[in-house]
């Protein structure tokens, strides 16, 4: 059984998280920036067995697509092209980011690492990537 890789996609930062091999538990990975991320993947996958790739989708309250999307969906075709069948699903991603922040908070984090972006896009790819498990497991909210 392989890992599971979750991305919150960002213009300039991408946060990444994965699962243990058994697919139990999600973990905070890294924040790259996203002009790599493509690479970043690549070799990852190579070097880690992955069954799956996660991506955030950004909505508005509305629902619909937001802004964002059109810098994604860009990447998504060209990793589509490079790995053709390879399983990449969409997960609603419309509060992680305040999810994340709430997480910082709750584990008594100073102001100041609060404010780090970059730890607050991997705590993102981490809920995003709990959101799916816990979709698999039927445990809808």
């Amino acid at each position: 059984m392989g890992r599971i890789l979750a991305i919150d996609y960002g213009r300039k930062k991408s946060g990444i998280a994965v699962t243990d091999p058994l697919q139990i538990i999600a973990n905070g990975l890294t924040t790259i920036p996203t002009h790599t991320l493509f690479d970043f993947l690549v070799d990852y996958i190579v070097k880690e067995e992955v069954d799956e790739i996660v991506i955030g989708y950004p909505t508005q309250s509305s629902g619909e697509e937001s802004e964002s999307m059109r810098y994604i969906k860009p990447f998504v075709n060209r990793f589509r092209k490079r790995f053709p069948g390879f399983p990449l699903k969409w997960v609603d991603e419309r509060f992680t980011s305040k999810m994340a922040f709430q997480t910082m908070i709750d584990a008594g984090l100073k102001k100041m690492a609060r404010r780090d972006k970059m730890l607050v896009d991997k705590i993102s790819a981490t809920i995003i990537l709990q959101t799916y498990m816990e979709h698999r497991q039927g445990k809808d909210f």
